[in-house]
């Protein structure tokens, strides 16, 4: 992919590097809608990284994150006398916003730094070069197998992340302000819904589109040597912390507030 940039440029700008994410992004499509899929065991490898390796983070954070949040609305709340109300409230801002960009937070500062590091690596030994020697498309080897891992364990991750930070939601609420389980629990079902859980769900796929893109794209795009792929991981990082936000702003309006034009 460093095609698109200049031979003498010793750091890719930002601008070369989203137009060539762009175009990764169109060969990517044109591949699978061709009907070609990677082989199974470099998917596998990378499912594992993705799902298993991020699984103790992800809930770590989701989990405190609850009970945080569930700590600030309980104060607010009592104040005005509407404590009952905590579990909507965490039903309408941790689950539908915190929980998938959390989740994806995590995994972008785990996986897409990997990612753009260990691609990155190849690109400046010129192992890349190699494959195409080989006749090996990187786009089989190294790109789709880590989007698809991405794209499937993202949901996965988002959806335990979730429970988990319901769960410690619900130990706060009930720990420090003698809430109810049952009232806790059927507040957030009262306020969260199926479309809101496919809301989730879709935001989650999307973000971790975004990480792996943008991992994937700074890796190949890597230039410098070692200090090169170190600077790659870690814009790689921000770049997708960026984006992560500008997708769940977008999102949120197109979903829930098209779902809230829909009910009126």
């Amino acid at each position: 992919m460093s095609k698109f940039l200049p031979e003498n440029e010793i750091e890719p700008r930002l601008s070369q590097r989203c137009l060539t994410a762009f175009f990764l992004s169109g060969q990517i499509l044109l591949y699978l809608l061709k009907g070609k899929i990677p082989s199974y065991r470099p998917i596998m490898e990378q499912l594992v990284a993705v799902g298993p390796g991020s699984l103790i983070p992800v809930l770590l954070v989701a989990f405190f994150a609850g009970m945080i949040f569930t700590v600030q609305m309980a104060r607010e709340l009592l104040r005005y006398g509407v404590i009952s109300a905590l579990g909507g409230a965490f039903a309408l801002a941790f689950c539908r916003e915190l929980a998938p960009i959390l989740t994806a937070s995590v995994v972008a500062g785990q996986v897409g730094a990997a990612f753009a590091a260990e691609i990155g690596q190849m690109e400046v030994t010129e192992q890349i070069d190699a494959l195409y020697m080989l006749r090996c498309n990187p786009l089989d080897y190294l790109v789709i197998p880590r989007l698809l891992a991405c794209c499937l364990m993202m949901p996965v991750l988002t959806v335990l992340g979730l429970v988990v930070g319901i769960f410690g939601g619900l130990l706060v609420a009930d720990g420090f302000y003698q809430i109810d389980s049952t009232i806790f629990l059927d507040s957030i079902r009262e306020f969260l819904g199926l479309p809101d859980l496919l809301g989730i769900i879709l935001k989650a796929f999307i973000f971790g589109t975004l990480v792996a893109i943008i991992g994937c794209t700074w890796g190949l795009t890597t230039k410098g040597g070692a200090k090169g792929v170190s600077k790659s991981a870690k814009t790689a990082v921000i770049v997708s912390w960026v984006s992560i936000f500008i997708a769940d702003f977008l999102l949120t309006l197109l979903i829930f507030h098209g779902i809230n034009l829909s009910l009126s």
